[in-house]
C-alpha cells in the first residue's frame, strides 16, 4: 500500500475519487496530463493495494475509493505521534509546494 501511495499521480487519482466517488476511467482522465493507459495502470496498482474498488454499471466500470486501509494505518501508526505537530509539518509542506490547504477551509 505504501508503494501505491508513494506516487503523486496515484494520490491525485485518490483525491479525485474522494471528491466524487464512482467515476469512469474516462472521467478520471479528464484534465490530467497522462495517457488513458497510464491512468489505467495507476488504477490497477491502487486496486492491487485495495485502495480502489470498482463495479460494472452496464458497459461502464465505475471506480470507488476504499478508505479502510488508510484509516487502519492512521489508527495504528499516525495516532501514536503528536497530531498537532504532524499537522503543522503537513501544512508547511503543502504551503512550500504550493498546494491548497484543505484544512483551513474545513475548520
Amino acid at each position: 500500500m505504501f508503494r501505491a501511495l508513494a506516487d503523486g499521480s496515484r494520490r491525485r487519482l485518490l483525491d479525485r475519487l474522494h471528491r466524487r466517488n464512482g467515476q469512469t476511467l474516462g472521467e478520471l482522465c479528464q484534465g490530467l496530463e497522462m495517457t488513458r493507459q497510464a491512468v489505467a495502470k495507476h488504477l490497477a496498482i491502487l486496486e492491487e493495494a485495495n485502495l480502489v474498488s470498482w463495479k460494472r454499471n452496464g458497459r461502464e466500470k465505475l471506480h470507488f475509493i476504499n478508505p479502510v486501509p488508510i484509516n487502519e494505518i492512521a489508527e495504528r501508526w499516525i495516532s501514536k505521534f503528536e497530531l498537532p505537530r504532524l499537522r503543522a509539518l503537513s501544512d508547511l509542506k503543502k504551503n512550500l509546494e504550493g498546494e491548497p490547504n484543505d484544512r483551513s477551509s474545513q475548520e
